[in-house]
């Protein structure tokens, strides 16, 4: 279950260091934070954990982070509510390098040499409006283009926005897992919709120790859009199911903040930072493996 705290700041410069501290936090399993302005242009931000932190650590975090005041707050779970739907209301297309993810209302923004992607809103989060997928995005426009990749893993697909974009763009074959079994049924359905249902495996799998990871390893590229503290526990397994030879890393989910501890624990499985870019706050990092 997912868990929400929401606290109210004056400044945006506040709301900021707030999410920075945060989301650098290895006590508190780098959780993913957002901010909002409100009308009487004060911010809030909401905290998000996947499993309940300890309170005194994360008072502490934001006393420091505050200078010293608290403000008040409260950990509850997070509403059952539509969330993508939600975050996609009044939403325009998105463009990220030749890429375009729209929605069907949207059918006539296309351009010429687009590549579209249409997904809708539905019950599987990866709408390609957040800063993270439209940055992996990007990167997947880049090094796609550049360099020939067989055997690819999208790992923790959402909805298949990635997936798609490499079949699509490249004509290649993509296995696409997730822990959730509505992730990966509305992966398949978003697949058929963009005409390339024979090019996607759509698996529901939690941990590599899943028999469909060993079927097609080792992956010369694997994407994980997920979040910093699931992508830093799952290092050794991605650097394991790597080709030892020509491997790509394609990282995002996190915040600038929590850039380092990622690298870090991905340099220690032997993989190299080549490139890291930030959009919206969201940081894409690129990582290879040179035999």
């Amino acid at each position: 279950m997912t868990l929400i705290a929401s606290l109210p700041v004056a400044t945006e410069e506040m709301a900021q260091a707030l999410v920075e501290a945060l989301g650098a936090s290895e006590e508190l399993d780098f959780p993913t934070a957002a901010t909002t302005e409100q009308t009487d242009k004060s911010w809030v931000v909401d905290i998000y954990f996947e499993d309940a932190p300890d309170e005194a650590i994360l008072a502490g975090l934001i006393s420091q982070a505050m200078n010293g005041a608290v403000p008040p707050y409260a950990v509850a779970p997070l509403p059952d509510e539509d969330w993508v739907a939600k975050s996609l209301e009044g939403l325009k297309p998105v463009r990220a390098g030749r890429f375009l993810v729209h929605g069907s209302h949207d059918r006539e923004k296309i351009r010429p040499g687009d590549i579209a992607i249409e997904i809708e809103a539905g019950e599987a989060f990866g709408t390609g409006h957040h800063g993270t997928t439209a940055g992996c995005l990007a990167e997947i426009d880049r090094i796609c283009t550049a360099r020939d990749f067989a055997s690819i893993l999208d790992l923790g697909t959402g909805t298949g926005v990635l997936a798609i974009a490499i079949a699509k763009a490249f004509g290649k074959h993509v296995l696409a897992t997730d822990i959730d079994a509505v992730a990966t049924r509305v992966t398949r359905e978003n697949a058929e919709l963009n005409g390339v249902g024979s090019l996607i495996e759509a698996e529901t799998a939690e941990g590599f120790g899943n028999k469909v990871f060993a079927a097609h390893a080792p992956f010369d590229l694997i994407i994980a859009n997920i979040l910093a503290g699931p992508l830093i526990a799952l290092a050794g397994d991605i650097a394991r199911h790597l080709d030892p030879a020509h491997g790509t890393v394609v990282l995002s989910g996190l915040l600038t903040a929590q850039g380092p501890s990622v690298i870090a624990a991905y340099e220690a499985e032997g993989l190299t930072l080549i490139r890291s870019g930030e959009m919206e706050g969201w940081l894409t990092l690129t990582l290879e493996r040179a035999g």
